[in-house]
């Protein structure tokens, strides 16, 4: 009864965790293609779970999508975003020498929180653009 019962437990486990391994990008789908393929996973993801809006609203995503991207454009649309992101580490540096300047620990913490979260949306930007 007792191996029934793991067996079981392992079987859902299994058979719940396909469509999370299936939203990772395939190897060498880059640009449009590989976000198709992820919305495309997401809308799989949905239906499984039984959730229609969800899923109606990941339709209309990929639709417009198909409709829409072109590599060119994403490029572009990722080019900017990271120049948006070193703006935004450069501008909170800018803060926290300022609050350094002035001594309030209280201030200069923020800061330091504010940069990392700007370095870490940094980071995010870089690694989209390489896909």
């Amino acid at each position: 009864m007792k191996s029934t019962s793991l067996f079981a437990l392992f079987s859902a486990c299994a058979l719940l965790a396909a469509p999370a391994f299936a939203i990772e990008d395939q190897p060498g789908l880059t640009g449009c293609a590989a976000k198709q393929q992820n919305i495309s996973a997401q809308i799989e993801q949905a239906r499984s779970h039984g959730n229609a809006e969800q899923q109606a609203g990941l339709e209309k995503a990929l639709s417009e999508v198909q409709a829409h991207c072109t590599d060119a454009g994403l490029r572009k649309e990722r080019e900017q975003k990271v120049l948006d992101a070193r703006h935004e580490v450069a501008q909170r540096k800018k803060d926290l020498d300022k609050a350094m300047k002035k001594g309030d620990a209280e201030k200069i913490n923020k800061r330091k929180d504010k940069l990392a979260e700007a370095n870490k949306e940094l980071q995010s930007a870089l690694q989209e653009l390489d896909q």
